[in-house]
């Protein structure tokens, strides 16, 4: 019987052969915190490691809260930056326009490589398995043993294959596909398992689009959402690596503990209604709910696509004067060549706030924290309570196509009748 990704991902850094429910202890390629460095420089302090044992190896990015918005998020990126200069870390994005939003950061900068193990302080660190990398999020006392050890242990989790096939109808993107499988499976659903996503449909995804799939696989509980690399990767990754990498596939005869298969070709716009991700309807299903708020972008659907997209909507529109429409691009790299394109010059002609690349009106840190009683739509992943500010305000997750069309509207629309 062959193997999936995950087995022989770790079959090889380990150099023996790896099977489902092993534990193995293995040393990442990649370990990446952002401004929770502060809370796991404590933890790293208290190990009695005197130094970071592969400061290369170290990627920090300052994105939740930049700039920092209250004297507490200052002091923390002071000792953020103690660190780094303390410990030698090379790898480092501070306040200014060289980096964005972690997850971006970390694929433009080639450090999302084929074959690599990457691990990271933020549940959606799953996004760079869009580049063919075992990649999850873990908490911020492991990322200190690693920093102290440069180890870490996993059990090695049984897989699922995810089949999507068909072909996207107009107005129907990688976001409403997620939606609608995190919708089906649940938000339990995939827990601790390793999702290979494959398909037609993914096939003829963009990177972009891909990188939706697997920022959201967290949202299904998956351990990490890896898919296949293939030229449209490589061609992506270009120059950008930061060091050799070589492809892994899985076996035609792996074995999963679970295939599902989704036929795409008939999907409508699709919404997750408050307060899990997992709640998902057609668009339809909303239709005229009025709002006060839109966010677009994130390291969910932040990217220049995502922004394009938007604008097609936009262009020769205006924003409805009862909603706020918040632009976030999730990095200064896709900052510059909106700007280049004329796309964020049509987003403010059409009412649009640009944001600083980040994430403060996303987990409701600052640029955008909704009031009780509000509405939000937003290209996020997450819709919980409290998420973006009031526990009493309300939180849709949709396409960048709906979010456009929606703000238009100033109430939730199907975004098909702009296309």
């Amino acid at each position: 019987m062959g193997k999936t990704f995950v087995e022989k991902v770790f079959s090889r850094k380990l150099g023996e052969e790896v099977n489902v429910g092993d534990i193995v202890v293995v040393e990442p390629d990649f370990v990446m915190s952002h401004d929770n460095t502060a809370a796991i420089s404590g933890k790293f302090n208290k190990t009695g490691a005197k130094s970071v044992k592969y400061p290369e190896r170290v990627v920090i990015v300052l994105d939740h809260v930049v700039p920092a918005s209250q004297e507490k998020y200052a002091l923390n990126h002071v000792i953020i930056r103690d660190f780094v200069k303390k410990h030698g870390i090379k790898h480092f994005y501070d306040v200014n326009s060289e980096g964005g939003i972690c997850h971006q950061v970390l694929s433009e900068k080639g450090y999302a490589l084929p074959g690599y193990i990457i691990v990271g302080a933020d549940s959606h660190t799953t996004t760079y398995g869009a580049f063919g990398a075992f990649s999850c999020g873990i908490g911020r006392s492991e990322v200190a043993a690693i920093w102290a050890t440069g180890k870490i242990w996993f059990k090695v989790p049984q897989s699922y294959k995810i089949i999507i096939n068909g072909k996207l109808p107009d107005g129907v993107v990688a976001k409403d596909v997620i939606l609608y499988i995190i919708g089906e499976i649940g938000a339990d659903g995939a827990t601790y398992k390793s999702v290979e996503f494959t398909g037609e449909v993914v096939k003829n995804m963009s990177q972009a689009s891909r990188m939706v799939l697997s920022n959201m696989a967290a949202e299904m509980g998956a351990k990490n959402g890896y898919i296949a690399p293939d030229e449209k990767t490589f061609e992506w990754i270009g120059d950008r690596a930061k060091g050799a990498y070589e492809a892994i596939y899985p076996d035609d005869d792996a074995e999963y503990e679970n295939v599902l298969e989704f036929d795409v070709s008939d999907l409508v716009p699709q919404i997750a209604a408050p307060h899990t991700v997992d709640n998902v309807y057609p668009v339809s299903e909303y239709e005229g709910k009025k709002i006060n708020q839109v966010l677009l972008g994130t390291c969910t659907n932040g990217r220049l696509e995502d922004l394009e997209a938007a604008a097609r909507v936009l262009k020769g529109r205006k924003i409805h004067k009862d909603v706020r429409f918040l632009v976030l691009p999730a990095s200064w790299e896709v900052y510059k060549n909106a700007l280049r394109k004329g796309i964020i010059e049509t987003l403010i002609d059409a009412g649009a706030i640009v944001l600083n690349s980040g994430c403060g009106p996303c987990l409701g840190a600052h640029e955008g924290v909704l009031a009780k009683g509000e509405v939000a739509l937003s290209t996020s992943n997450r819709n919980f309570k409290g998420r973006m500010g009031s526990k009493e305000a309300e939180i849709f997750l949709v396409s960048p196509l709906t979010a456009a069309a929606s703000a238009i509207e100033g109430k939730i629309t199907d975004p098909r009748k702009y296309l």
